[in-house]
């Protein structure tokens, strides 16, 4: 293991990482998304420093292939979309870059942020103090394609191989900055198999209000994130178990408290969505919200239970089920759609299944109608002139 140093005030070194080499880390190269490792060169290439940074990491060190490869750089926003024309910068405060490719493939490069950066004011600064700002250790770690070497600011590689769950920042600031970290921190657990220390488990238990005041906008975000996880089933279960659902989805929260039933099968039909997911993961955002909402919509929504189905009812009861998230209306109008269509098929099976990549039915723009012609010809009542 090799350290990383810096100079302290009085001249003399300062440890600041561990750095850990090929032989002890022992990632699989051939895990590594090239598109990722040809965005390093480049910015190398330019003078900028370029890491595989997160969950990529995390995934790579257990030995999973990621699902997701995210990028740290010093370059700016501004540089990152001049050496890549394939990018889009996105965020209104704290820009970041896009970077496109095929298959709907987009890897996210974003700046180095400063422990400086609070409220308004994006401030960009260095590799360690862009540790620093992580979440949770197995987050914080930095991989240098190049080099294939692991960088460690936080202690993250030991919390990877004593599988648990640790945060960077202190817990008394951790949910209080941002109580969706309670979210991440279960979906962490569940999809890694790791533990939470008993310090950030009682931390969660008593914290669990604070979900409370969180935007919709981002509660819809981290829905939708477990959603198309692959894990849906066991995150929404870990949820439930911490009383947290009852602040992101509480029409589902409350249906699973008080009937155990339902809850059998919506589970069940999670379990049906993470096997969907893992095989087809560029399905869209619409069939996993169909797999979602399926129990309610078929067996406790009024439009679900009718002979024939209102698809105007039928949207309104979704998005009221659905509250606070607020997935966009043409997703959840595709998923009225298909819930319609299989209804059929669920009730001959017992359950919710889509095929493999659906082709979801477009709304068809109004047409005038076409006259139809009456089998017998009119015969005209005007006679001809005579001279």
């Amino acid at each position: 293991m090799l350290i990383r140093y810096t100079t302290g005030k009085n001249g003399k070194p300062v440890p600041l990482a561990k750095v850990y080499t090929a032989e002890e880390h022992g990632i699989d190269t051939s895990l590594i998304d090239y598109d990722a490792v040809r965005i390093a060169r480049r910015l190398r290439r330019h003078g900028f420093q370029a890491y595989v940074v997160g969950g990529a990491v995390r995934d790579l060190l257990v030995g999973r292939v990621p699902k997701d490869f995210d990028m740290a750089t010093d370059a700016s926003p501004g540089q990152i979309r001049k050496l890549f024309r394939n990018s889009r910068t996105i965020g209104k405060r704290f820009r970041l870059v896009h970077i496109f490719f095929h298959d709907r493939k987009i890897i996210e490069v974003t700046t180095f942020r400063s422990l400086e950066d609070t409220g308004f004011n994006a401030v960009y600064g260095t590799i360690e103090e862009d540790a620093a700002r992580r979440d949770f250790t197995l987050n914080s770690l930095y991989y240098d394609t190049e080099q294939n070497q692991v960088l460690d600011y936080t202690g993250g590689y030991e919390d990877i191989r004593a599988r648990i769950v640790r945060p960077v920042i202190p817990l008394p600031r951790l949910f209080t900055e941002d109580p969706v970290r309670m979210i991440r921190a279960v979906k962490y657990q569940v999809r890694t198999g790791f533990r939470l220390t008993f310090r950030l488990r009682r931390r969660l238990q008593r914290s669990v209000g604070l979900l409370a005041d969180t935007p919709p906008s981002r509660m819809s975000e981290e829905v939708f994130k477990i959603m198309m996880s692959g894990n849906s089933a066991g995150i929404v279960r870990s949820c439930y178990d911490f009383r947290m659902l009852q602040y992101m989805v509480p029409h589902l929260a409350a249906a699973l408290r008080s009937d155990s039933d339902f809850a059998t099968r919506f589970f069940r039909s999670l379990g049906t969505l993470d096997a969907h997911v893992l095989e087809h993961p560029a399905d869209s955002r619409a069939v996993a919200l169909a797999y979602f909402c399926a129990e309610f919509f078929y067996t406790r929504s009024e439009a679900g239970q009718q002979r024939r189905i209102s698809t105007g009812d039928a949207y309104t009861e979704l998005k009221q089920f659905l509250k606070p998230v607020t997935p966009p209306n043409r997703e959840v109008e595709m998923a009225v759609q298909l819930l319609v269509r299989r209804r059929k098929a669920y009730h001959a099976a017992g359950e919710f299944s889509v095929p493999g990549n659906p082709e979801l039915v477009e709304e068809r723009k109004s047409r005038p109608r076409r006259r139809r012609r009456r089998s017998g010809r009119n015969q005209s009542s005007t006679a001809k002139k005579s001279e």
